[in-house]
């Protein structure tokens, strides 16, 4: 498909042969041809000659559908699920007959073929069918520290319940002013003195907004943008439904995930705007110093590029560990800070994030304009998560009694990194910050070509919901990411289910 100019997503492929999606119809005469077969066989598993014209088709169409609980019909395995809506793909016969009206077909843009988003993708519809069935299912997919316990301070909802009355009504675009304040004397602390302007800081509806918001600001068609492998898979998604092209650097799994800055050289071009840094890193939880953050500036400010700096979970580190902002590093180039608080305070539904602007913005004036134009076509930001932001910023922060050596967080990193590096031929590293790992799969043990129908499997077999590697972007199947969110006794099941999967794919493979 790639050579015939009708490039499809791994992700795509993926859906195709488990029945959760249609194929894209603008590509199916291309895949037709390629396999010497029609249309409809494709569709409908008819064999029709593909010459018919559109209204043999479209007769076909229909008579199929009156015949769909015929033996004929379940005999055929469709390659469109049964929530797929059945359409002629000929560019003459791109309309259904309804009461003898033709009705053309809604079709998704085509800015969205290159997007994917694994963490709720087709592994957890499945996993919601599940439990919809009955059944318990473990879910390790996901950030959210709400479904496992993890409670927000009661500071901070009292004090937003104090302030609904004066949050009904629409806020100043970049957010209210009293967050935004605190927001810059949080990186005043981190020494970051030039953080003085709040026209600088803009209020999200968490950071993936913001992200969103940056890319379509940004990138023109076919500008690049480079983006850690493995990455946050919004950065890629983002940058790819802006027209541009997320270009992928290597992160070093035997350098403890840290990326490779001759990596990132060779793949700066003339097209590229910027350089996107998860620091700490989600899936790996890898923390960089400040000796590997500025050489990273350094090539920022020799090829005039953007800092993108992702630093969620700058507040959920482990070890005695400290993060250092990148903004803090230079004030030689322009710095986009990302940051709230859904992970650190446990209050993600209440999409309280923000941006900085720091560093060299002399020459980016038409952007920030830009970025002013797209933050006021949304009006504001949620006013009533913006009045969680002053509380939170200052006074005590009880995530570091989750991290310490006797907090929650700290035990069940400590169990799920020492039980994974347990299971034979499967290795990770220890996280030095978030609340991930990133297993790796031995390939000699684990012989696998596809990880989504590993995880699936998984999934199916022993109720445990995790996202697999490739949905980070990672470029091979032999990676998945855990949380390790659930309490103790949720994680030593969950760990003993994977003990038991491993042993029977090893089992399977012959590779025990």
């Amino acid at each position: 498909m790639t050579a015939a100019g009708a490039k499809v997503s791994r992700g795509a492929i993926s859906n195709w042969e488990r029945g959760t999606n249609g194929i894209v119809s603008s590509k199916l005469p291309t895949l037709a041809r390629i396999l010497g077969c029609s249309e409809g066989y494709l569709l409908r598993g008819e064999l029709k000659n593909e010459a018919a014209d559109s209204d043999d088709l479209a007769s076909s169409t229909k008579q199929s559908e009156l015949n769909s609980t015929s033996t004929k019909a379940t005999t055929t395995q469709p390659i469109l699920s049964s929530n797929t809506t059945s359409f002629n793909h000929d560019k003459t016969s791109h309309n259904h007959s309804i009461n003898g009206h033709a009705m053309n077909t809604i079709k998704k843009s085509d800015k969205l073929q290159n997007v994917c988003y694994d963490i709720r993708g087709p592994l957890l519809q499945t996993a919601n069918k599940m439990e919809a069935e009955g059944k318990r299912i473990l879910k390790l997919n996901v950030g959210n520290p709400a479904p496992f316990g993890l409670e927000a301070p009661h500071e901070i909802l009292r004090d937003v319940a104090m302030n609904l009355s004066e949050a009904t009504g629409y806020s100043d675009s970049q957010g209210i002013f009293s967050a935004r304040k605190a927001i810059l004397q949080y990186y005043q602390s981190k020494g970051l003195l030039s953080a003085v302007d709040v026209r600088d800081v803009y209020l999200g509806n968490g950071v993936s907004e913001l992200i969103v918001m940056t890319m379509q600001a940004l990138m023109n068609d076919g500008d690049e943008v480079l983006i850690p492998m493995p990455d946050y898979p919004l950065w890629t998604a983002a940058a790819n439904l802006a027209g541009g092209t997320a270009v992928h650097y290597r992160c070093n799994e035997e350098d403890n995930w840290h990326p490779d800055i001759e990596d990132i050289k060779s793949k700066i071009t003339s097209k590229t705007k910027g350089i996107v840094v998860i620091n700490p890193n989600n899936p790996t939880g890898s923390l960089y110093s400040d000796e590997l953050l500025k050489q990273i500036i350094e090539v920022a400010k020799e090829h005039n590029l953007i800092i993108m700096a992702d630093e969620i979970y700058d507040r959920i580190l482990y070890d005695d560990n400290v993060h250092t902002p990148m903004s803090t590093l230079t004030d030689e180039v322009l710095v986009l800070s990302y940051n709230g608080l859904s992970k650190s305070h446990r209050i993600a539904g209440f999409r309280s994030g923000w941006m900085m602007v720091s560093g060299r913005k002399q020459h980016a004036a038409d952007f920030i304009e830009g970025l002013d134009m797209l933050a006021s076509m949304r009006l504001c930001s949620n006013v009533q998560g913006q009045y969680a932001i002053q509380t939170a910023m200052g006074g005590h922060q009880s995530m570091q009694d989750l991290t310490s050596e006797s907090g929650r967080l700290y035990k069940q990193r400590e169990m799920a990194v020492s039980r994974l590096n347990a299971i034979k031929g499967i290795s990770c590293t220890m996280p030095q910050g978030a609340f991930y790992c990133f297993p790796k799969m031995d390939p000699e043990v684990y012989p696998i070509t596809d990880d989504m129908d590993f995880m699936m499997d998984l999934l199916v077999e022993e109720n445990v919901l995790m996202v697999q590697g490739t949905g980070f972007n990672w470029d091979k199947p032999d990676h998945f990411r855990l949380v390790f969110l659930p309490n103790l006794l949720d994680l030593e099941n969950a760990m003993d289910r994977l003990d038991r999967f491993f042993a029977k794919k090893r089992q399977q493979f012959g590779t025990e």
